[in-house]
């Protein structure tokens, strides 16, 4: 009887991990605060660059 609840539990975690490796979880990917400070910065200078690039259209505009 042993011998059989040992091969039987043996068989069954390898089922469960495969199991496991085939649902992924829908978990957000976790992102440190040091990161997510980069990522501030470098949206802020973007929208910073694209203002500044609006304001040289509408000069130019305003200067036809």
């Amino acid at each position: 009887m042993n011998r059989k609840k040992k091969m039987n539990n043996a068989l069954k975690s390898k089922l469960k991990k495969a199991n496991a490796k085939l649902h992924k979880s829908n978990k957000p990917r976790y992102i440190s605060k040091a990161e997510r400070a980069a990522m501030e910065l470098e949206t802020a200078q973007e929208t910073a660059q694209e203002t500044a690039q609006e304001t040289a259209q509408e000069t130019a505009q305003e200067t036809e």
